[in-house]
């Protein structure tokens, strides 16, 4: 590639070099696995944060690897570029996740990535295809029982972002923080054999003014997905997994992979629900046959 996403270590051509070392070899180990799969006809996720120490990558690799789809959204904040132009952080479990996501692409499934504030540097290649994904400020996905779902990250509706982006960025870096204490919460929770919790997540939903934001934020974008005369929006951005009804707009948010490890799924009836991938402890990622290994889904 002639051009770099972000800035990167001197030396490196791309982005995804400098992330990678050595896709290639990371996509053979992942097309010679035979592993169990849960089959469904899309998957939407967002705000997974490659490129910061708070994603849980391994954790996102682990449900690429047994979720295929027919369709696949990335619904913004993929990368964090607001980090990694601050300090460049990128681990080989994060490779496995964009090997996953290039799997996908090669065994057939469509992948269509809709940038968010922390990756908008791929906006300017809203319609455009990189690696055989497809890069949409917004699109309309139609469901199998014909419901048209408005796709878009929601960042346009967060006020501080418009308003102040400077406010943006250290709520960030103070969020970042949080996520630090996370880990290490889970780390003593794991040698505990306690499930994974999230100390921000918990923190986030007991303040007022927090619990206030996160209600504007979903009106505010269920109201323009009725002005559009849509059924419903997917969006993502406020890293709150939810599914309900705002007036006659069906909103769903597909969550994060800092805190709730979660994905929204449709069916082949078009029927759509949470999940959230369980922790390291309650996950079975053994490559035995499909019926003989399930991980754990758990219901939002």
């Amino acid at each position: 590639m002639a051009r770099s996403f972000l800035k990167t270590p001197p030396g490196r051509d791309a982005w995804f070099e400098a992330a990678s070392g050595n896709f290639a070899a990371a996509r053979t180990r992942i097309a010679s696995r035979v592993r169990p799969r849960h089959s469904h006809r899309t998957i939407f996720i967002s705000d997974t944060h490659l490129g910061t120490r708070g994603c849980k990558a391994e954790a996102l690799a682990d449900f690429l690897a047994h979720n295929e789809c027919g369709t696949l959204f990335l619904v913004g904040d993929i990368i964090d570029g607001w980090q990694l132009k601050r300090r460049w952080y990128w681990n080989e479990a994060q490779s496995r996740v964009v090997a996953e996501i290039l799997a996908k692409v090669d065994n057939g499934t469509r992948v269509i990535f809709v940038p968010g504030n922390h990756d908008e540097f791929a906006r300017d290649y809203a319609g455009r295809l990189f690696a055989g994904i497809e890069v949409a400020g917004e699109t309309v996905h139609e469901t199998a029982d014909g419901k048209r779902l408005l796709v878009l990250h929601g960042d346009r509706f967060d006020g501080v972002i418009a308003c102040a982006k400077w406010l943006a960025h250290l709520g960030d870096w103070a969020y970042g923080m949080a996520l630090r204490w996370n880990d290490i919460l889970f780390a003593v929770r794991k040698e505990l054999g306690l499930p994974y919790w999230s100390l921000s997540a918990w923190l986030k939903h007991k303040v007022k003014n927090a619990v206030e934001y996160i209600s504007r934020f979903e009106e505010a974008v269920a109201e323009e997905a009725a002005r559009r005369g849509v059924d419903g929006v997917v969006c993502g951005h406020i890293h709150h997994a939810e599914i309900r009804q705002i007036g006659g707009v069906l909103y769903l948010n597909d969550g994060d992979w800092v805190e709730s490890c979660s994905a929204l799924v449709e069916d082949a009836r078009g029927n759509l629900e949470i999940l959230r991938w369980a922790s390291p402890p309650q996950r079975d990622t053994s490559d035995a046959p499909a019926e003989a290994a399930v991980p754990a889904l758990i219901p939002a």
